[in-house]
C-alpha cells in the first residue's frame, strides 16, 4: 500500500505487501505522470527574484522536514512542512514553492521514516505534493479571487482547503481501490480530522507573511527559533499527556482487575456458580453494545455484571444453597441482597452508574420485581440486560436445588417470560444471538479460573473442621463458657465421657448383627452428643446407602442413595474429612427435587475408614444452627475407628451368612436353606393342621443349551428361570435351587386341585425364558409334586416323592434318554452339619 504524503498528513500505517490492483496502478501512474510533467515544466521556467532569501527559506524548511506533530486521541501525525508551503504560496514564486515542497517531501521520505519506502512510493508522494502545490498556487493567485478584491486571509483559507483536499484525496483513492472500501469512509477516518490543524497553519502562515512585509524577511526568520521552542514545548506537553493517559489506562485496568478479583471472592462463597459471572459479563457486554450503550453506560454494565451478586455476602449461606423452595421468611432475607449490594458499591464511588444497575437487577418488566417494584423503562437498561442474561445462564448451569437445563430449553424459558419478567427487546436480541454469545463466552474463558479451595496445607496445628468456618461457641473458647462451671465440674464431665466411651466400646463388640450394632450405637450417642436425627450410610459400589436412620426427617434420609462426592455425607466420604455444622439440606440437594429438603440446620459427619478404605459415613443432624462443637467432633472421631471395625465385621458376617444359605448364581436359597425352611414350614403345618405342596422342577433341554450356546448362556438361562419362578410365586411361597437345573417350590396352603394351574403357568414362564435367552423353543419344564400329609410327613419323604414323579414325567415326555436311577435315600439325605 502506498503511504500517504509524508510531507503533510500521515494516516495510521497500513501494511499491504501484495501488488496493487490494476485500477490502483493506473491511478498512481496518472498522478505520477501529471506531477512529473508539472515539475519539469515549472523548473524549465525557473523564476527566483532573490536567491539569498529563497536559500534561507529552503534551508529552514529542509531542517524542519522531520518535525511532526502528534495530536491527542488521533491515530495519525501532521508534518510542519505544510506551513512552509503555504508561506511559499504567498511569498515565493510557483517554481520556488514547487521545488521547496518536492525537496522537503523527498528528504522526509528518505531520512525521516521508520521504513524505507519503495521508489514508486517516493515518486507518488513527490508527485502528489507537486500537484497540490501547483493547484493551490493557482487558486490563491487566480484572477477571479484577485479581481473580487477579497481579503488576503480569505484567499489563503480557500487555498489551504484546496491544498488539504489535493494532499489527502489521492492517497484515499489508492487505499479505496486497493482494499475495495468506500472512498468517503477512508477519507473521513484517516484525514478529515486534520482539517482544523491546516486552518491553524493558515493563520501562522498569514502572520509570517505580514512580518515579512513589514519588518523584512531577515527579521521574520527570527521567528523560526520561537516556533521551534513552541513546537518542543508542545511535544513535551503531549508526552506528559501520553504518560497521564497511559497511567489512567493502567489505573482503569487495575480497577477492572480489582472488580474481577472481588467477583471471584463472591464466587468462592457459592461454589455452584463458578465462572457464572464471567459468562454473564460476556453476554451482557455484547448485548449492551448492540443496544447502543457507549462510554460510561457500557463500563457500568461491565462492572455490574461482575458485582451484581455482591449483596449475597449479607445472606446466610444456608438460604443461598437451600435445595428446596424458600420459605416466606427466607425469601424476605434473600430480597435484601440487591439493596445491600448497592449500598456496598455506593462506598466505592464508581465514576459511572453501577449502583442503579445492581439495585434494580431483580426488577421485572411488569412491575412485580424487587426491591422497588419498578416497571418497564423505569428500570435502567443495564439492569434489564443483566436480569435476562443472568436468568439464562443460571438455568443453563447446575445448581444445588436443580439440574442444569440444555441451553436451548433455558432460552425457551426466558422467551416465555418476555413482556412479564424481561424487556421484550432484550429477550428478542438474546434469542437471536445466544448461540453465538455462548461460543464467545467459551472462547474467552476456556479454562475458568479456580481458587485453591481443596489445597492441603501442611503447616498449622488446628485441623480443618468442614465446609465452612464454624462459629466458636462459648464452650469452645479458652476459659469461656458459664462462669459458674468450676474445675470439679470439668473433671466430672471428663470422667463421664471416659465411662461412656468405655461402655460404648463394650457394646459394639458384643454383637455381629449390623442392625443391632447400629441400634446400640444410636442409643449411646444420643446421651453423649445431643442431636435430633442420625444416619449411618454404608458405602456400596460408588454410593452411600442409608443402613440405619432415626429421628427427624427419617423418611427423607432413608430414601437417599447419595453418590460419592455429592451432598454433605458424600463430600465427607470422597475427601475423608469430617464436617462440623454443615448444612443438612445439601444431602438431598443433588436430587434436584424442590420437595426434598431438610428443615434441620446443622450436621456433624465423620468418615468411617476400615482396612480397605471407606466403609461409610456417620452423620448426626440438629435443628439448631451451629449446634455441634469441637468437643462433639472429638468424641465422634474417638469412636469412629471402633465403629468402622464393628460395621466392617458385621458386614463380613452378613455376607458369610448370606453365602452359606444362598445360591451364588441365581440368588435363590440353596439346598441347605431349603431343608431348614421346609422343616420349619412342616412344623407350622402340624400346629395349624394346614396343607403344603412341594414341587420339584427340572429343565428339559438344558443340556442342549450348554452344548449349543455355551455355559455362559446356560447360566443366563438359569438366572432367568430363577427370576421367573420367584416372581410367579406368592409373597409367602418359597423357591430354591437344589443344584444343576433343578428347582424346588414350596407352596403352603395351596390345595391339590389348584396345583395344575400353578404348574401350567410355571411351564409357560420357563419356555418364555428359553425364548428370551436362546431365541428358540428349546426349554420345557418337568414337574413332580408331593403334598403334606398325604405323601409324607417330613422333608426327605416329600422331596423324594416329588422327585420320583418329576422323573416319571420326564420319561413320559421322552425329552432325553433316562438316566441311571438315583439312590433316593442318599440323594435326599439332609446335611449332617447344622447352621450355628
Amino acid at each position: 500500500m502506498l503511504p500517504s504524503s509524508q510531507s503533510m498528513t500521515t494516516a495510521p500505517p497500513i501494511n499491504r505487501p501484495e501488488p496493487l490492483p490494476n485500477n490502483a496502478r493506473t491511478f498512481v501512474g496518472l498522478v505520477c505522470g501529471l506531477g512529473v510533467t508539472i515539475l519539469l515544466w515549472q523548473l524549465a521556467q525557473w523564476d527566483s527574484p532573490d536567491m539569498v532569501k529563497y536559500g534561507c527559506y529552503l534551508v529552514v524548511a529542509l531542517a524542519a522536514s522531520g518535525l511532526k506533530i502528534t495530536f491527542p486521541t488521533m491515530a495519525g501525525t501532521l508534518s510542519v512542512n505544510f506551513l512552509f508551503i503555504l508561506f511559499g504560496v504567498i511569498e515565493l514564486t510557483l517554481s520556488e514553492t514547487l521545488l521547496l515542497g518536492c525537496l522537503t517531501t523527498l528528504l522526509q521520505c528518505v531520512l525521516h521514516t521508520k521504513r524505507s519506502p519503495r521508489p514508486i512510493q517516493i515518486l507518488f508522494n513527490v508527485a502528489s505534493v507537486t500537484n497540490a502545490v501547483f493547484i493551490t498556487s493557482r487558486v490563491y493567485h487566480s484572477a477571479i479571487l484577485s479581481n473580487d478584491n477579497l481579503d488576503l486571509s480569505v484567499r489563503l483559507v480557500l487555498a489551504t482547503i484546496a491544498f488539504f483536499l489535493l494532499n489527502t484525496f489521492p492517497v484515499s483513492v489508492v487505499i479505496s481501490l486497493s482494499e475495495d472500501r468506500p472512498l468517503r469512509q477512508i477519507w473521513q477516518e484517516c484525514y478529515f480530522w486534520s482539517l482544523p490543524y491546516y486552518l491553524v497553519g493558515t493563520g501562522i502562515a498569514y502572520l509570517s507573511s505580514l512580518a515579512n512585509r513589514y519588518v523584512g524577511w531577515q527579521t521574520a526568520l527570527l521567528i523560526v527559533p520561537v516556533v521551534y521552542l513552541i513546537y518542543r514545548s508542545y511535544c513535551l506537553y503531549l508526552a506528559r499527556l501520553e504518560d497521564e493517559k497511559h497511567h489512567a489506562e493502567e489505573m482503569s485496568s487495575l480497577h477492572l482487575r480489582t472488580i474481577e478479583a472481588l467477583a471471584l471472592a463472591i464466587e468462592a462463597k457459592d461454589h455452584t456458580t463458578h465462572d457464572h459471572l464471567q459468562r454473564v459479563q460476556v453476554y451482557a457486554m455484547e448485548l449492551g453494545k448492540e443496544l447502543g450503550l457507549k462510554g460510561e453506560d457500557l463500563e457500568a454494565l461491565q462492572a455490574a455484571s461482575l458485582l451484581h451478586d455482591i449483596g449475597k455476602l449479607a445472606v446466610p449461606e444456608h438460604i443461598i444453597s437451600k435445595p428446596g423452595r424458600l420459605t416466606p421468611e427466607e425469601f424476605e432475607k434473600m430480597k435484601i441482597h440487591p439493596v445491600v449490594g448497592a449500598e456496598i458499591l455506593e462506598r466505592v464511588q464508581f465514576p459511572y452508574p453501577v449502583v442503579p444497575i445492581v439495585r434494580s437487577h431483580h426488577e421485572k418488566w411488569d412491575g412485580t420485581g424487587y426491591p422497588s417494584g419498578l416497571r418497564g423503562e423505569e428500570i435502567p437498561i443495564g439492569a434489564r440486560i443483566l436480569s435476562a442474561v443472568d436468568c439464562l445462564d443460571a438455568l443453563a448451569t447446575d445448581r444445588q436445588y436443580r439440574r442444569a437445563l440444555p441451553l436451548d430449553e433455558a432460552m425457551k424459558v426466558v422467551l416465555k417470560e418476555s413482556g412479564r419478567q424481561f424487556d421484550p427487546k432484550v429477550v428478542e436480541l438474546l434469542g437471536r444471538r445466544y448461540i453465538e454469545l455462548e461460543k464467545k463466552a467459551i472462547a474467552k474463558n476456556p479454562h475458568p479460573q479456580k481458587l485453591s479451595l481443596d489445597v492441603k496445607i501442611s503447616n498449622g496445628h488446628a485441623p480443618a473442621a468442614g465446609f465452612e468456618s464454624m462459629a466458636v461457641s462459648a464452650r469452645d473458647k479458652p476459659g469461656g463458657g458459664d462462669r459458674g462451671i468450676d474445675f470439679l465440674t470439668s473433671i466430672a464431665a471428663a470422667r463421664q465421657e471416659v465411662q461412656a466411651l468405655f461402655e460404648l466400646a463394650q457394646d459394639l463388640g458384643n454383637s455381629l448383627s449390623l442392625d443391632e450394632t447400629l441400634s446400640v450405637l444410636a442409643v449411646r450417642l444420643r446421651r453423649m452428643i445431643p442431636h435430633h436425627s442420625m444416619a449411618m450410610y454404608i458405602k456400596r459400589e460408588n454410593k452411600l446407602i442409608p443402613e440405619y436412620v432415626n429421628g427427624d426427617d427419617f423418611r427423607l434420609f432413608s430414601s437417599l442413595e447419595i453418590p460419592i462426592g455429592h451432598g454433605l455425607s458424600g463430600w465427607v466420604a470422597d475427601n475423608r474429612k469430617p464436617i462440623v455444622n454443615g448444612n443438612p439440606s445439601v444431602e438431598p440437594g443433588y436430587l434436584g427435587d424442590p420437595s426434598k429438603f431438610s428443615t434441620l440446620r446443622s450436621a456433624l459427619a465423620v468418615p468411617l475408614e476400615g482396612v480397605n478404605g471407606i466403609v461409610g459415613v456417620m452423620t448426626l443432624y440438629h435443628a439448631d444452627k451451629d449446634a455441634f462443637s469441637k468437643d462433639h467432633l472429638r468424641i465422634l472421631l474417638a469412636i469412629s475407628s471402633k465403629v468402622s471395625l464393628s460395621i466392617e465385621n458385621a458386614l463380613k458376617y452378613r455376607q458369610a451368612e448370606s453365602s452359606a444359605t444362598t445360591d451364588y448364581l441365581t440368588g435363590l436359597p440353596n439346598a441347605r436353606s431349603l431343608f431348614l425352611h421346609l422343616d420349619s414350614e412342616l412344623s407350622r403345618c402340624r400346629r395349624m393342621n394346614s396343607p403344603v405342596a412341594v414341587l420339584v422342577c427340572d429343565l428339559n433341554g438344558f443340556k442342549q443349551v450348554n452344548d449349543r450356546f455355551g455355559h455362559l448362556e446356560g447360566n443366563r438361562v438359569l438366572r432367568e428361570v430363577a427370576r421367573s419362578l420367584r416372581e410367579s410365586c406368592r409373597e409367602y411361597d418359597y423357591t430354591a435351587r437344589m443344584g444343576g437345573d433343578e428347582f424346588v417350590v414350596i407352596l403352603p396352603g395351596l390345595k391339590p386341585e389348584d396345583i395344575e394351574a400353578k404348574i401350567t403357568r410355571m411351564r409357560g414362564l420357563v419356555a418364555q425364558a428359553g425364548r428370551v435367552v436362546c431365541e428358540s423353543d428349546i426349554l420345557s419344564l418337568s414337574v413332580g409334586q408331593a403334598h403334606y400329609p398325604e405323601d409324607g410327613t417330613d422333608a426327605e419323604q416329600l422331596l423324594a416323592e416329588a422327585d420320583k414323579r418329576m422323573y416319571k414325567e420326564k420319561q413320559s415326555h421322552r425329552l432325553h434318554p433316562p438316566a441311571v436311577t438315583p439312590d433316593w435315600d442318599k440323594r435326599w439325605t439332609a446335611p449332617t452339619t447344622t447352621i450355628q
